[in-house]
């Protein structure tokens, strides 16, 4: 079963969310539990906590159909000392939001080098600041989310997350979240038969599908391999249409979140019939 849905608005409150899923006839949402575009926010109140799981319940969302968001402001592998640092601290306070929401799990950019350390200590600093916060936060998953490669941003190659993983101390509460228009910038052909038979059979032998919880449904307004991250609406950009109806019949994204991240929230709604009617 296909759980599918987009990342919603939680404007006025977290408690909007679950609602907001529910108009668009989501399955399953992804949402910021806090402005994206800030490093301070106040805690999260107790009615709004409440509001939030009751809503989730009434719509009919349990747990592994959400997947929250974290701050794009966030650098797990930032070469200075002092943003690494306020990065971190940023991880685990949205990792425990998660946890007072009842949340699984919370999606990350892995983060840049900034054109100033090696990709490899990028990787290393990301793999450190993650076992961190799972020993500071119990329960809550982090899904690192592949990249399309643009500017200093490590994750654009399978290589790259299997070595974040490998480098977790609680590989069990570490996953990953592929994006498909970040895997087609990254030079990853998902737009031919072809070529989503490779990219997918070279996800399995260096990441492991058991390693997927969620997937970003995302056309590409760019090229393969344009490294430039801009997304399109489904079957309106270079990945094209039967690209979603092969993702849509494969049976190994049966389960996890299938996340719109589409540039107009309007059309939310007929994409996710779209997507459904290509299931069949």
């Amino acid at each position: 079963m296909k759980c599918i849905g987009a990342h919603v608005s939680a404007a006025g409150g977290v408690q909007n969310a679950p609602l907001n899923a529910g108009r668009i006839g989501a399955t399953a949402f992804a949402l910021f539990t806090k402005n994206q575009r800030q490093w301070r926010a106040k805690a999260l109140a107790a009615e709004e906590i409440r509001a939030f799981q009751e809503n989730c319940r009434r719509q009919g969302f349990g747990p592994r159909q959400i997947l929250a968001h974290a701050s794009y402001l966030i650098n797990l592998g930032h070469p200075d000392r002092e943003g690494l640092e306020k990065s971190r601290a940023a991880l685990i306070d949205e990792m425990r939001r998660c946890r007072e929401l009842g949340l699984l799990a919370l999606n990350i950019h892995p983060g840049s080098r900034l054109g100033r350390i090696t990709e490899e200590e990028c990787l290393s600093r990301i793999a450190r600041s993650i076992s961190l916060a799972l020993e500071e936060v119990p329960e809550v998953s982090v899904v690192i989310e592949n990249t399309a490669g643009q500017g200093g941003h490590v994750g654009h190659r399978f290589e790259h997350l299997a070595a974040v993983l490998e480098r977790v101390a609680d590989r069990s509460r570490v996953r990953v979240c592929l994006d498909t228009c970040h895997a087609f910038a990254a030079g990853y052909d998902l737009a031919s038969a072809e070529g989503y038979a490779e990219t997918l059979a070279r996800f399995e032998a260096v990441v492991g599908f058991s390693c997927l919880a969620g997937l970003h449904l995302n056309d590409s307004r760019n090229a393969l391999g344009s490294r430039v991250d801009r997304h399109a609406g489904i079957g309106q950009g270079a990945l094209g249409l039967e690209a979603f109806r092969r993702i849509m019949r494969d049976p190994r994204f049966d389960g996890i979140p299938l996340i719109l991240e589409t540039p107009d929230p309007d059309r939310w709604p007929e994409e996710i019939r779209l997507l459904r009617e290509l299931a069949k």
